[in-house]
């Protein structure tokens, strides 16, 4: 099931647009990653589906149906970091929230703990490291237990310990079975932590799908042969790659990473009267991959 839908979101502030027509779907249990550059559109993309803000057009669904109240419920966000009382412990801070949100205090002890701050439960906010507080803002999105969080840009600021903790903070989320929705900029990020990526630039969704499909290292098998046209002819008809490009002296294939055979190419055009003159194996790193996935 998918716990969240969008169909054709357009957002226009002024005559700027910030969102078009974007589409796809989170599937229930995943870490699904919303990654592009700043001003890609992730952040209004959040706001619209938190009913933050209104689309210029399109609509989506939570659990399949209208977002109401109730499915809202459902869900805890962490848009920006909320406005804690420095003066006051984390505990009371969380009671105030709790109260704010309508959720009770049932369980505050557990998600402190789930965040890793139960020791310092009765420290004042304002003795907290950077890391401590977005991990309590966290805690703050635990609050009646939602089956879905949104997050925009969890580690934004913080230092690589703190990014290290948060980071395995989510993992332990996702395993106990919760949907988690996360903007980023960071592929590193996207690529540790997620399952599903949905890549925006300047509001456009260049592609959405697994992880492991969209991000995916690939093996560059790059072929050339006096005549172009027979080679390109052969290697369609040997198949096996993932994509056949034309480049300036010849032709690169792309195989998912470890996969690319090229005795196996080399025998199998000399099998059909084809002397190459040159194969050679390239790898293209995930870096290169997004930059060519958010570049022209």
């Amino acid at each position: 099931m998918d716990v969240l839908t969008l169909n054709n979101i357009t957002k226009y502030y002024g005559r700027i647009q910030a969102l078009n027509n974007v589409s796809f779907s989170v599937p229930a249990g995943s870490v699904f990653g919303i990654l592009g550059p700043n001003g890609s559109g992730k952040t209004t993309m959040l706001g619209i589906v938190m009913d933050i803000l209104k689309p210029s057009s399109g609509s989506f669904q939570f659990f399949g149906g209208p977002a109401t109240a109730e499915t809202r419920k459902q869900v805890g966000t962490l848009l920006e970091t909320p406005n804690f009382y420095h003066y006051l412990s984390a505990e009371r801070n969380l009671v105030i929230a709790a109260e704010i949100k309508g959720k009770g205090h049932g369980n505050i002890d557990e998600v402190l703990r789930k965040v890793n701050l139960h020791h310092r439960k009765s420290s004042k906010f304002s003795t907290y490291s950077l890391g401590m507080k977005q991990r309590l803002a966290i805690a703050s999105c635990l609050l009646g237990d939602p089956g879905v969080l949104v997050f925009d840009e969890p580690t934004n600021g913080l230092d690589p310990v703190g990014i290290a903790e948060i980071r395995e903070l989510i993992k332990v989320l996702a395993a106990e079975g919760k949907t988690i929705i996360m903007a980023s900029h960071m592929l590193d990020e996207v690529e540790k932590v997620c399952t599903h990526v949905a890549i925006l630039k300047t509001g456009n969704l260049i592609t959405a799908g697994h992880v492991d499909e969209v991000l995916v290292n690939e093996d560059i098998v790059e072929v050339s042969a006096r005549d172009l046209q027979q080679l390109e002819a052969v290697l369609t008809g040997m198949g096996g790659f993932k994509s056949l490009k034309k480049s300036a002296n010849g032709v690169q294939l792309l195989y998912p990473t470890g996969t690319a055979n090229l005795e196996g190419i080399n025998q199998y055009c000399f099998n059909n009267g084809l002397v190459l003159s040159h194969l050679q194996l390239k790898k293209k790193s995930l870096e290169t991959k997004f930059l060519e996935l958010t570049n022209n």
